[in-house]
């Protein structure tokens, strides 16, 4: 067994995500920010501010509680470099969720409330002997982030907000095959499972709106070291040759994976009471990934440690979106994003088959009756095909992946409801 294989594989437990952003990072916090392209920075559309701009919290006119939920189901191809058959991933369907409460004086310019969302998660199940099945061939990553949040609005103009961002539940099981086979002819195969520690981050925001027609945010998300302790991964194996157990005896691991930090500007804008436009930058500081380092209580493959390289780096991701009130209860939304990859050639994993992708949305809302609302979204995410040759993974010495082209497309439905008080 290669280790370096396992250790890419490892990678996965906390990067692989529902890929609605470059990297493993996931923006599907807010039903009507995902109809606009992922626009929220410099806007204040609801409670969901929270996420996007948590000073723009203190400008939400109502309060409310809302919860959302989406669909992403991606469908991802792969052919080796040489030809041969191409592989489809087997179908797979996560559901990043969102819930967010506000709470304060009607009048007042104090708002506080607490948001609950899932910015990482996946499932990614390759097809039955797929070339890269000693590197990986099942994943799925659930987590849970918690935000209490705080705004106050300073002048009639400008408003600040804050909260924490606990990394509050993470999970993950990946599985891979191991090129050696048992007495019966099975081939070995490894599931490594395990839970992250609980952390603390920090989001903070300023909203200015200098006239009805103009509005501006900018916000901060930092770093978060989310981190799987030895006493929390647990290592199995099955179908190994018991000529070979020595050599495979570990049960747990240990590794550390940098949740990158996101800075965000936004602008809003109203050329008439009815239409809202938004457009958003973020740049995310990739460039802090460079490498994944796993500690083993045993030997896998012959030895306890090893590194992969990764070596990311910051990426910007371009979101435009509006939204026009037709009638006093339904408005319609629709947007854009365009996200440029953080990997560089010849480092693509199979956990994140990443590249530079375009997104078009849609999305609406409809009032029923002064308190409830329904909201609906969907996203078309088009990944650009990806390819990557034995030569340039021997380059740059990351031989532990695989020589191929990766295309994957992606489409998201969601659902919310909302009642405002």
């Amino acid at each position: 067994m290669n280790l370096k294989h396992l250790l890419l594989a490892g990678s996965a437990l906390l990067t692989s995500t529902a890929a609605s952003a470059g990297g493993f990072q996931v923006t599907l916090a807010g039903q009507k920010n995902n109809g606009m392209g992922g626009v929220g920075v410099g806007l204040s559309l609801d409670q969901a501010a929270m996420f996007y701009n948590p000073g723009a919290l203190a400008r939400v006119r109502e309060r409310g509680v809302q919860v959302g939920v989406n669909a992403t189901m991606a469908r991802s191809a792969f052919r080796a470099e040489y030809g041969g058959t191409q592989r489809e991933l087997r179908n797979s369907t996560v559901t990043p969720f969102n819930l967010y409460a506000s709470f304060g004086p009607a009048e007042g310019k104090f708002r506080a409330g607490i948001a609950v969302y899932t910015p990482f998660g996946s499932k990614l199940q390759y097809a039955d002997g797929w070339e890269g099945r000693y590197s990986l061939t099942d994943i799925t990553l659930e987590s849970v982030f918690i935000q209490p949040t705080a705004s106050y609005a300073i002048t009639d103009k400008l408003s600040i907000g804050a909260g924490l961002v606990i990394l509050a539940y993470g999970s993950v099981n990946l599985q891979r095959d191991v090129p050696v086979q048992d007495q019966q002819g099975n081939t070995g195969h490894v599931e490594l499972d395990g839970k992250a520690e609980n952390k603390i981050g920090y989001n903070a925001g300023i909203y200015y709106k200098p006239s009805d027609k103009l509005s501006i945010g900018a916000s901060y998300r930092s770093q978060i070291d989310a981190h799987v302790k030895t006493s929390n991964g647990d290592v199995s194996f099955s179908n190994i040759p018991s000529s070979l157990s020595s050599r495979f005896a570990a049960k747990h691991f240990d590794v550390t994976l940098p949740l990158p930090a996101t800075a965000s500007l936004g602008v809003g804008v109203r050329p008439t009471e009815k239409l809202t436009i938004g457009l958003d930058a973020n740049y995310v500081f990739w460039s802090k990934y460079k490498s994944l380092n796993f500690t083993f209580d045993g030997p896998v493959g012959g030895v306890t440690t090893s590194n992969s390289r990764r070596e990311y780096k910051d990426a910007v991701t371009l979101r435009l979106g509006g939204q026009y009130q037709l009638t006093s209860g339904l408005t319609v939304r629709a947007g854009s994003a365009y996200d440029f990859s953080p990997v560089k050639d010849g480092f693509v994993t199979p956990e994140t088959p990443d590249a530079a992708r375009l997104a078009l949305t849609l999305g609406a809302s409809y009032k029923f009756g002064e308190h409830f609302g329904l909201d609906i979204s969907s996203q078309f995410v088009n990944l650009k095909k990806r390819s990557q040759t034995q030569a340039e993974l021997a380059a740059n010495g990351t031989t532990d992946r695989v020589a191929g082209t990766y295309k994957t497309k992606i489409v998201i439905p969601g659902i919310g409801l909302n009642y405002n008080f």
